[in-house]
């Protein structure tokens, strides 16, 4: 009987320590936490651009030559219809020159067909009254007619000669006012692409020999903003922006204008939004690249979620039709539970908490984590 007694109790001790072992194998399932805050949000559409100015004007040349002269360089500030460069005239010269004396001679045609014009006229009178009287014949009337009206066209054309001599030295005239290049609009020189003792050839596009930024005080960001984000931009909505050069500032602007006109790159599509800048200070540079954030709204005190949290879902979960919508999970009693919330902005980040069961500093699974009690016994041959 002892003995029977003995081998029941071993094989309890046993199965006891099968179950043991088994059981302490299963992955016990914890969670990992964040809480829900109050704070304040900012939503905003993430973008980048270059910084320009506002108006920039190309200065070119229409006539072709050697440049004589430069004066002006590299951040020089210039006036409107100041000179800032010169081509070598001396070509220009001599074909206005030309075009004076071919008007002073086309004048003297004139003045010469004119005298011709009295003569025949007085020739024909004469002729007329004659061969009224029988003292000519009528040949010699005609002839003297055909010369006065001759002597009439001749006149004509000498005056026609004389417009066209005025018409060819106001186009040398041009062309030799175009030998001295002058800024168009009141500025600063932000390129120079030429030098003295350089060629220009103006035959076939005007070449580009200065830029001129009309007024750096006031700049513009040129940002590229995907289609998806554009919905949300509007016009007069505040920027912040920073640029590489001075990462510890933060520059404010405002957008000015969306641009409709859309930018295909390998199939990515994306808008032009100009946003507007005051450079007062001159800290920002043409070209310097923008990281621009469009404001979209702006929030102060509010509860809010983490975004980590309205993404977890507990393994094997599928939502039925009541369950649809926006959803945190909180743990109960060790086991996760759903609770329906609505929600407003977003900053990335965190997501603005509109209604629903929670409270300021409540802890929400943001993440579940799977651990064994115990470590499993390595198998194999063991060395000593």
């Amino acid at each position: 009987m002892k003995k029977i007694i003995m081998a029941v109790a071993a094989i309890l001790v046993a199965g006891l320590a099968a179950y043991f072992v088994i059981n302490s194998r299963k992955p016990v399932q914890t969670f990992r936490f964040e809480k829900v805050t109050k704070g304040n949000m900012v939503a905003s559409v993430t973008a980048t651009g270059a910084v320009n100015a506002v108006t920039t004007v190309l200065v070119g040349t229409q006539v072709s030559g050697t440049i004589k002269t430069l004066y002006v360089d590299y951040n020089s500030p210039v006036r409107k219809g100041q000179i800032i460069a010169q081509i070598e005239p001396t070509l220009f010269q001599a074909a206005v020159d030309q075009a004076k004396a071919n008007l002073i001679s086309a004048q003297a045609n004139l003045e010469k067909a004119e005298a011709a014009l009295v003569d025949a006229k007085r020739a024909y009178n004469r002729n007329k009254e004659l061969f009224s009287r029988n003292l000519i014949a009528r040949s010699d009337r005609d002839t003297s007619e055909t010369t006065y009206e001759s002597a009439q066209a001749q006149v004509s054309a000498s005056r026609a000669a004389i417009n066209q001599a005025q018409a060819a030295l106001k186009s040398a005239q041009t062309n030799l006012d175009y030998t001295k290049i002058v800024s168009p609009v009141d500025g600063i020189v932000v390129s120079r692409n030429v030098d003295v003792g350089q060629t220009v050839a103006a035959s076939f596009q005007t070449p580009t020999l200065f830029t001129i930024a009309q007024d750096l005080t006031k700049m513009q960001i040129d940002s590229s903003v995907v289609e998806a984000d554009i919905g949300r931009v509007s016009v007069g909505q505040t920027v912040e922006f920073s640029v590489d050069a001075y990462p510890d500032i933060t520059f404010k602007g405002t957008v000015v204008q969306i641009r409709k006109a859309p930018i295909i790159v390998q199939n990515v599509v994306t808008y032009d939004v100009v946003v507007g800048v005051n450079n007062q200070d001159l800290k920002l540079m043409p070209g310097m690249t923008a990281n621009v954030s469009i404001i979209i709204s702006r929030k102060k005190g509010v509860l809010r979620v983490p975004n980590a949290a309205l993404r977890f879902r507990p393994e094997g979960y599928k939502p039925r039709g009541e369950q649809k919508g926006v959803g945190v999970w909180v743990v109960e009693n060790g086991n996760p539970k759903l609770v329906k919330i609505t929600t407003g902005i977003t900053d990335g980040n965190f997501t603005e908490l509109t209604s629903g069961d929670l409270k300021e500093g409540q802890d929400l699974v943001v993440e579940a984590v799977s651990k064994s009690k115990k470590q499993p016994v390595p198998t194999g041959p063991r060395f000593f």
